[in-house]
């Protein structure tokens, strides 16, 4: 299956910009369907790395092709958690993810994986592949908050990630009492994505006096911490 590619920019930028983009944006995008009453909701992703580290490398190197896989759920939201892996090729960005169920989960927390072998979903073979040939492991749990805005036409996302957090040494993903650590105070992740344009007008709202678009990565943040 032909995965569509994704334009996508990441900013860090502080609290007065965010409230300043928050209000334009408003005006303009819709509020994701998702979202709670508040228009936000919580992620968690546990990712996967080498013993090298292999993905955090080559994110701060820069390396023109690279990928990550990460386990994702949405706190509040139980028996919905996905498998990803967002790959980086000549500057476009591909996602592919599948759903996984709880017991599958814990059974990777435990590295009891025989079960993948004979899976069918290719996602799953990969990792699979992958905790075999690189060793591939869970290395750092990311949580954070998430205002997501969409807009149809070029299939605009922005979004604004916050209160940014990790569990350490702590690969405890299905956890409802994970202790978490804050990172940077104040700081927001800014994040554009859209398909093969992105309207003149989103462009101008987004406007901000002396920010440009940084390699900035939640995991190679939470990273600093373990």
């Amino acid at each position: 299956m032909q995965i569509q590619p994704r334009h996508e920019y990441k900013h860090h930028i502080n609290n007065m910009d965010y409230v300043l983009l928050r209000r334009r944006l408003e005006a303009i995008m819709q509020r994701d369907i998702h979202a709670d009453k508040n228009g936000e909701y919580i992620v968690r992703s546990l990712y996967f790395d080498t013993p090298k580290d292999k993905a955090l490398r080559e994110k701060i190197n820069g390396i023109n092709r690279r990928e990550k896989f990460r386990l994702r759920r949405y706190i509040g939201t139980e028996d919905y958690y996905l498998l990803e892996k967002k790959s980086k090729k000549n500057g476009l960005c591909y996602k592919q993810s599948c759903r996984l169920t709880r017991e599958e989960i814990e059974f990777i927390q435990k590295n009891d994986l025989d079960w993948m072998a004979f899976d069918k979903r290719d996602l799953v073979q990969e990792l699979y592949s992958k905790t075999k040939y690189e060793q591939l492991r869970p290395k750092t749990i990311v949580e954070y908050i998430r205002e997501p805005f969409t807009y149809s036409v070029g299939n605009v996302r922005v979004t604004f990630d916050r209160d940014i957090r990790t569990g350490l040494f702590s690969t405890g993903f299905l956890s409802d009492e994970l202790p978490l650590l804050k990172t940077e105070a104040g700081l927001v992740v800014l994040e554009v994505k859209y398909d093969q344009f992105i309207p003149d007008h989103i462009v101008m709202l987004l406007q901000l006096d002396g920010r440009r678009a940084s390699a900035c990565s939640k995991y190679a943040m939470c990273r600093i911490y373990g």
